[in-house]
């Protein structure tokens, strides 16, 4: 029995072990929705990819890449042509920037069409140019299709990138002709193992002898050492190093060992920037962490590199031996030269600060908020840390949220989380909680969002969660929103970085129950306005039976203050508080009382 162009293209991807694609129907990609409900929306037995109707493509896209980065697994999105295909660019962009690998199914008008200023007509080979120039392809005739199919996922797996192909209409729904052997014609076949790559052994050999000669050792991991957890511990040890961890690599080790620094940069903690400004040595695994005024100043550190892909690697600093190969087997074959340091004092130091980090979190946490009916957005955070599920999946949304995610979320060994790491988007919070859940229908996930975020786009993805949560093994996706009705991050940037008063006209945001929503859908929703109800808030949720919003009245005057706050950030913040900001009393009492309690070194709340 013969089918349809469509119906060969899902299940190919079946084939490569896609399991859904997320996405949002249109005409221009109808011939591919008929061939799901032809041979079977939901699963078919096994035959085709499962659709998952988002809220918007953007969402879709989102999704895909949230599906992606917790599974390791390709994520799949769809869309039509024109604005649907618009729409994808966002997330397609983010998949880009944090190395993700995503392919992207997009409709066209029919080919008779095309340069005819046709309705809803874009040119989608210009549009997706850069965003998916890695594989970027136009199904004209049913015979490329196994090829493109084939070379777009193996591209955005190897490769780690989002891929495309555009399917006109009219093309969807011919019947499928396999490519004859024969001249002009490329067949193609299923499957690609993944290659260890591991650098040559004088390579290894001048890395160790490198890190054999330091005395102050530090290790900056990435989430390109995720699968290396083992071997970078063992190296730490040997090494007597501390080890900070790049945001997308949050998850690599555990927050309770006591030689994590924790986070880098803005978002960073205390320590590892105490330990990046003493240190002698410096040993970078799977990241490209961008800001190098965060790293050892230049010609004070000597430095190796570990990464697998030869097209990053050297860039940030200085290095003396760049390393191209895989994280765990580059590190296998690099710890037999390590010695052993005898000297265990820069250990020792590295451990005393972390402690000392932890212990001030905890009272930066407990303190009190002076808004009535708020609470300290770092208690919200700290308290969950306690109360994660050993297999919980976590995701971020940028903004504020982001910074009490980066230095107050605990992590523990077996726990995932992550964020748009580099481009830095607002809204992917709720749609990676979703596309984690379909991953992993089997674990709790959890979605921390600012209101600005949430307001965007999370509330519309929650009728998302509603439609689908009943189909999870585990129904549990909990969705905080830091609700302060303020654009907070940027409020704060306005102030740190401009001198800026804050602009109530951009920045304040109209009050919305967000709890009240989520059980208007069917959802449990919590409303949090006080300090002693947010560890019950977390339990609540952790016990419920289906998803739920935590919806918490936060502070927006707690200041989101960098390990090391700049003299132009201190004056410039100075500068907007004096030049009339309607929060300057509130901010300046909160800061003071936050201040101090990185000063009671040693002194336990209580």
């Amino acid at each position: 029995m013969s089918e349809t162009v469509s119906t060969f293209l899902l299940r190919r991807l079946r084939a490569w072990g896609v399991e859904q694609v997320f996405g949002y129907p249109g005409d221009g990609i109808n011939g591919v929705f008929a061939a799901w409900a032809k041979d079977g929306a939901k699963d078919n037995g096994g035959g085709l990819p499962r659709f998952v109707q988002a809220r918007h493509e953007e969402m879709a896209a989102f999704e895909a890449v949230g599906y992606a980065k917790f599974s390791g697994r390709l994520g799949a999105c769809t869309a039509t042509s024109g604005p649907g295909a618009v729409h994808l660019l966002n997330g397609l962009y983010d998949a880009l920037l944090d190395h993700v690998p995503v392919l992207a199914v997009v409709g066209q008008t029919n080919r008779s069409a095309m340069g005819g200023a046709y309705q809803q007509e874009v040119d989608l080979m210009a549009l997706f140019k850069d965003v998916c120039s890695n594989y970027l392809q136009m199904l004209t005739v049913p015979e490329q299709l196994p090829n493109l199919v084939d070379r777009a996922v193996r591209t955005a797996l190897s490769r780690r990138v989002p891929t495309c192909i555009i399917v006109p209409y009219d093309v969807q729904e011919l019947e499928y002709r396999p490519p004859p052997q024969e001249f002009k014609m490329v067949p193609s076949s299923l499957g690609a193992t993944r290659a260890r790559l591991v650098p040559d052994e004088d390579g290894v050999r001048r890395a160790a002898e490198v890190l054999n000669a330091g005395k102050k050792v530090a290790i900056l991991a990435g989430q390109g050492a995720r699968g290396a957890t083992g071997q970078l511990v063992e190296a730490a040890e040997a090494l007597g190093a501390g080890v900070a961890k790049a945001l997308l690599g949050k998850d690599v080790l555990a927050d309770d060992l006591g030689f994590v620094t924790g986070s880098i940069g803005l978002l960073g903690t205390r320590p590892s920037y105490e330990m990046m400004r003493d240190c002698d040595t410096l040993l970078t695994v799977g990241s490209s962490f961008p800001y190098s005024q965060f790293l050892p100043p230049f010609g004070q550190a000597r430095g190796v590199q570990i990464e697998s892909d030869a097209s990053v690697i050297g860039m940030r600093y200085p290095y003396e031996v760049n390393l191209v190969g895989d994280a765990a087997a580059t590190l296998e074959a690099l710890l037999p030269l390590l010695e052993r340091k005898k000297d265990r004092s820069w250990r020792a130091k590295v451990e005393a600060n972390v402690a000392r980090w932890w212990e001030t979190m905890e009272r930066q946490a407990m303190t009190g908020s002076d808004v009535p009916g708020t609470v300290n957005p770092q208690r919200l955070v700290w308290e969950l840390s306690s109360r994660l599920p050993q297999d919980a999946i976590v995701s971020s949304d940028s903004g504020s949220a982001a910074n009490w995610y980066a230095r107050h979320l605990k992590l523990r060994a077996g726990q995932r989380a992550s964020l748009s790491g580099t481009l830095a988007t607002m809204g992917p919070g709720v749609p990676y909680a979703i596309g984690a859940k379909f991953a992993f229908p089997g674990r709790p996930a959890v979605a921390l969002v600012g209101d600005g975020a949430m307001q965007m786009n999370g509330m519309a993805e929650l009728v998302t969660a509603a439609r689908y949560w009943q189909d999870w093994e585990d129904p549990r996706l909990v969705v905080a929103v830091l609700h302060n009705n303020d654009l907070n991050q940027v409020t704060w940037e306005m102030r740190a970085m401009g001198g800026f008063a804050k602009y109530a006209g951009s920045q304040s945001l109209p009050d919305v129950a967000y709890a009240a929503f989520a059980e208007g859908i069917g959802l449990r929703g919590v409303e949090v306005t006080h300090p002693d109800e947010v560890a019950k808030a977390w339990e609540q949720a952790f016990s419920s039976d289906r998803p739920t919003v935590l919806d918490v009245r936060t502070d927006p005057n707690v200041p989101p203050i960098p390990p090391h706050a700049t003299w132009e950030q201190m004056t410039n913040t100075a500068k907007a508080l004096a030049s009339g900001d309607e929060d300057a009393w509130e901010i300046i009492k909160t800061g003071v009382r936050q201040k101090a309690q990185g000063v009671l070194r040693g002194t336990k709340k209580g």
